[in-house]
């Protein structure tokens, strides 16, 4: 982080955390049987997904109870992906290891969106209106690398069927 202040949602540590388990969780899902692939899967997915994308969403907000809130959501979609975490043990599609490791993650997520809440809570006032925080939070991280050399540069746009 440069100059004390965020630029992107991305250098919040909450938002850092969740990616983790998404990583993981989108990992972990390729594992599980064919037959859950409409179940159990699609729904720890989604799961998984919402943290970040709530997180992102309400740091947009530019408001500190709208960034609040959004980041209770990420805090619900996180215990919901420790719930499906659970049914994938309870149907010994997951070992008791894997479980753990997983629940660690999405711990530690809980445990850094519930900080960042707090700091919202304390740096709020009725006229406040913070787009990012005025003490430095995060850590700057590259987290974008070079897109696969194998993707094409693509060609010229072919006309999507449109008159103009």
């Amino acid at each position: 982080m440069k100059n004390g202040s965020l630029r992107s949602f991305t250098e919040l540590v909450a938002w850092q955390k969740c990616r983790v388990l998404r990583k993981a969780i989108s990992k972990l899902s390729k594992e599980l049987p064919s037959e859950e692939k409409f179940r159990l899967t699609d729904q720890i997915i989604r799961s998984s997904r919402g943290p970040c994308a709530n997180i992102a969403e309400g740091y947009g907000r530019y408001h500190e109870n709208d960034n609040a809130r959004f980041c209770r959501m990420a805090k619900g979609s996180l215990n919901e992906t420790k719930d499906h975490l659970t049914a994938a043990y309870d149907e010994e599609y997951i070992s008791k290891k894997v479980l753990k490791q997983h629940w660690a993650l999405a711990e530690e997520a809980l445990r850094v969106v519930n900080g960042y809440v707090n700091y919202l809570k304390r740096m709020g006032g009725p006229d406040q209106h913070l787009a990012e925080p005025p003490q430095p939070y995060g850590q700057e991280e590259d987290i974008f690398t070079e897109p696969p050399t194998d993707l094409e540069d693509g060609e010229a746009d072919e006309d999507m069927g449109s008159t103009a």
